[in-house]
């Protein structure tokens, strides 16, 4: 995909098996002689990162000692410190790409603890980036989804801190929870689902997402499913004559997915958060929006919108009596 320098593969042949410790060494050793991005060694770092990686992966299933030395060194500073000089988007993917794949490989929780010491994966779920490149803003989210999934009872005190009540993987995540892109929607959707099965097991943590981010985060959702449903509505009414039936289809498929969603939270069981998403859906959707659209407008103090769906009543005509 990338170009590789002469010098570069030079320095790749020094080495028999690029799967080994002492590869890792010499990987090591690259990182200390370039720590601030250039022109020059922007593809070397890259390509560094990269054999790291796979060493990484590599050193799971055949020779712990390979994160040892990880650990040892605190490699993982380097890639922070790279992300940090706002290198360029080039860069940027190239790390979250690399992220990615290596933490969707570790299978070994013991290799998955190495990886998350030292907090400098929170630092990075939290990184400035830019989120208007969409390539950037994919590989992000699917980074913390990935994370997500490696969430259980021995791993979420990494990313949840009860002493400072932080939990960067679930605050970041909700911010997109009505992303422009579908996709990252439901990865949004994956990850807050995950925390939430987690949580059972976590009081405190269980009190954390009650009491700092379930309002407003479940007020946000009911609220972007009632302007889903009105423009949906909308749509009904504009086309008459079935000539845009693709984006009415869409709207459905998007309905039904957060439905489902929505189903998919209260069938986890967590009675506080039910509780707190069944006020809102009543009060903020079911109430203001389905029921009184079917009453009168004069009975509704104050006026709320109205759903033409809804007020259409099916038309009955009497069966002829036969004498």
């Amino acid at each position: 995909m990338f170009g590789r320098s002469s010098s570069w593969v030079g320095r790749q042949a020094k080495s028999k098996n690029i799967h080994s410790l002492d590869h890792l060494k010499y990987m090591y050793h690259v990182l200390t002689k370039n720590t601030t991005v250039t022109d020059h060694n922007r593809n070397l770092l890259v390509e560094t990162i990269r054999s790291i990686t796979e060493i990484l992966i590599w050193g799971d299933q055949n020779d712990s000692s390979v994160f040892d030395f990880f650990l040892e060194k605190n490699m993982f500073a380097f890639f922070l410190n790279i992300l940090r000089q706002k290198s360029g988007r080039y860069v940027c993917v190239q790390l979250l790409q690399t992220l990615n794949i290596l933490f969707e490989n570790i299978s070994h929780e013991t290799s998955l603890y190495y990886l998350l010491s030292n907090n400098h994966v929170n630092s990075i779920i939290v990184h400035k980036f830019d989120f208007s490149d969409e390539e950037i803003m994919a590989y992000y989210i699917s980074f913390l989804k990935t994370l997500s999934l490696k969430l259980n009872n021995h791993t979420v005190h990494f990313f949840y801190n009860e002493h400072t009540n932080d939990f960067a993987l679930y605050t970041e995540a909700i911010k997109f929870f009505n992303h422009p892109e579908s996709m990252v929607r439901i990865a949004v959707r994956t990850i807050t689902l995950n925390v939430y099965k987690v949580s059972l097991d976590n009081q405190h943590m269980l009190h954390y997402i009650r009491d700092k981010t379930a309002v407003p985060y479940f007020s946000n959702l009911v609220w972007f499913i009632g302007s889903h449903v009105i423009e949906l509505d909308k749509c009904v009414q504009t086309d008459e004559e079935h000539k845009n039936r693709g984006k009415l289809s869409d709207l459905v498929a998007e309905h039904l997915d957060h439905l489902h969603y929505l189903n998919d939270i209260l069938t986890i069981n967590c009675e506080f958060l039910n509780e707190v998403l069944t006020d809102h859906l009543l009060n903020r959707l079911f109430l203001p929006l389905y029921v009184y659209s079917l009453v009168g407008q004069e009975q509704v103090r104050p006026p709320h919108p109205r759903l033409f769906i809804v007020l259409q009543t099916p038309t009955f005509h009497q069966a002829p009596t036969h004498a």
